[in-house]
């Protein structure tokens, strides 16, 4: 029988955490993409900033809890770009800006720190 140690299953669960983090972010990436591609009142469009603003509303709500294991200063920078992030998105769902590549940009610099 396996045995394994509490700080390599902690290890291992961090991992898997951080690759779903990885794969999520890159559905959002891929689906602004498609959206920047197809216009900001296209379905594309609507599906993008659907996913993205929940997609950070939970990044956001993990970053603000206690439990959250990174640097408080690094979460209070990532909740503020989460939060920016989420009010680009409803400034584009409303019509005051296209901003879809500031979006994608910021995502995927988030995205590559992952590792």
């Amino acid at each position: 029988m396996y045995q394994f140690s509490y700080a390599e299953v902690a290890q291992d669960v961090e991992v898997d955490a951080r690759d779903r983090e990885r794969q999520a972010l890159d559905h959002s990436i891929a689906l602004l993409k498609s959206a920047e591609a197809n216009g900001p009142r296209s379905r594309d469009a609507i599906e993008a900033i659907y996913t993205t603003r929940s997609l950070w509303a939970i990044l956001v709500e993990d970053l603000a809890s206690a439990e959250n294991g990174l640097p408080e200063a690094l979460r209070a920078e990532l909740i503020s770009i989460g939060l920016w992030i989420m009010r680009e998105a409803e400034d584009i769902r409303i019509g005051k800006s296209q901003n879809f590549k500031g979006i994608i940009e910021i995502t995927t610099l988030i995205r590559n720190g992952l590792n």
